[in-house]
């Protein structure tokens, strides 16, 4: 990830507007409540986290990455808007982080996942370690690569190719894997594929008691 991300992260936002489709709509969501714990996994440059953090300034924001350089980044990029005592990012392992060992806290009431479980190998895992980690009630929400089934099929195989350089892979299977773990947790999901398939977006909410036998 760091060779990867070395020189990307200084052009990373300013390119990846025009095709990571739906952050703005994930961040619009989220809708905390004063005092909420919201946590990035994968915040990369800080991006996410400093508009959410300007769109909800009652909300506590956290951000772990795997890449330090992209860390970098999501460091200088809050501290240049001031926002240092609202948002904290850190070194993190996505498909296994303990937030009481990072951040001195249980859990979370939100957690974000923004077109990262495409790059992770292991991203099931992800989608485990992030559930474990929420506060009954808490909600999971998450944006990233689709099928593009609806997409014209030349536009449809150069974008599947052109993601292969980054290796980048969507998750086909996405919407079966969250159900069945929502499922077992009690959870309900919200699921859809917008821009004509080019996305994936859900919502994930645990039941606000333990869940029911």
């Amino acid at each position: 990830m760091n060779r990867m991300y070395r020189r990307q992260r200084h052009i990373y936002d300013g390119t990846r507007r025009y095709y990571l489709l739906g952050r703005d709509r994930l961040i619009a969501d989220l809708k905390p409540e004063a005092g909420a714990n919201v946590l990035e996994v994968g915040c990369g440059t800080g991006r996410n986290l400093v508009l959410a953090a300007r769109r909800f300034p009652g909300a506590c924001w956290f951000g772990i990455d795997v890449s330090t350089e992209m860390l970098t980044s999501a460091i200088t990029a809050i501290a240049r808007r001031d926002l240092t005592s609202r948002i904290k990012v850190t070194h993190g392992d996505a498909t296994a982080f303990d937030p009481e060992l990072l951040f001195g806290i249980p859990s979370f009431d939100h957690i974000m996942i923004s077109y990262s479980l495409s790059m992770i190998p292991n991203w099931k895992a992800v989608l485990e370690a992030a559930i474990s980690r929420l506060k009954p009630g808490g909600r999971l929400h998450i944006v990233d690569f689709g099928r593009q089934e609806r997409l014209p099929g030349i536009a449809r195989a150069l974008l599947l190719r052109w993601l292969t350089l980054f290796d980048v892979t969507p998750r086909d299977d996405l919407e079966r894997v969250l159900s069945t773990m929502a499922a077992a947790s009690g959870a309900g999901v919200k699921f859809e594929r917008p821009f004509r398939g080019y996305a994936q977006y859900a919502v994930l909410t645990l039941p606000s008691g333990p869940a029911k036998p």
